[in-house]
C-alpha cells in the first residue's frame, strides 16, 4: 500500500512493530559489542535501541490518535443522522 494512502492507525501499527524490531536488533548489537569489547558497536546498538523505543512510542501515539478521530467521526455521524431524522419528522408534521 502506498505510504500516503495509509491511515494513521495502520501507519502507527507499522511504526510500533518496526520500533520493536529496532529495539531487539539494537539490544543484540549492544550485547555483542559489549561481549567483544567493541565500544562502537555497543554504542550503535544502544542508539538503535533508543530509536526503536522512540519509533514504537510514536506508533502507539498514532494509533491512539486514529482511535480518537474514529470515535469523533462516529459521534458526528450519529449527530448528523439525528438531525436528519428530526428534520424529516418536522417536514412530515408540517
Amino acid at each position: 500500500m502506498n505510504e500516503e494512502h495509509k491511515d494513521l492507525g495502520t501507519k502507527g501499527k507499522e511504526d510500533t512493530l518496526k520500533g520493536k524490531v529496532d529495539q531487539a536488533v539494537g539490544k543484540v548489537q549492544s550485547k555483542v559489542g559489549e561481549m567483544t569489547g567493541n565500544t562502537e558497536l555497543e554504542a550503535k546498538g544502544k542508539a538503535k535501541q533508543a530509536g526503536g523505543t522512540l519509533r514504537s512510542t510514536a506508533g502507539n501515539a498514532e494509533q491512539a490518535i486514529d482511535h480518537k478521530v474514529d470515535e469523533a467521526r462516529g459521534r458526528a455521524d450519529e449527530a448528523r443522522m439525528r438531525h436528519e431524522e428530526r428534520k424529516m419528522k418536522d417536514d412530515y408534521n408540517e
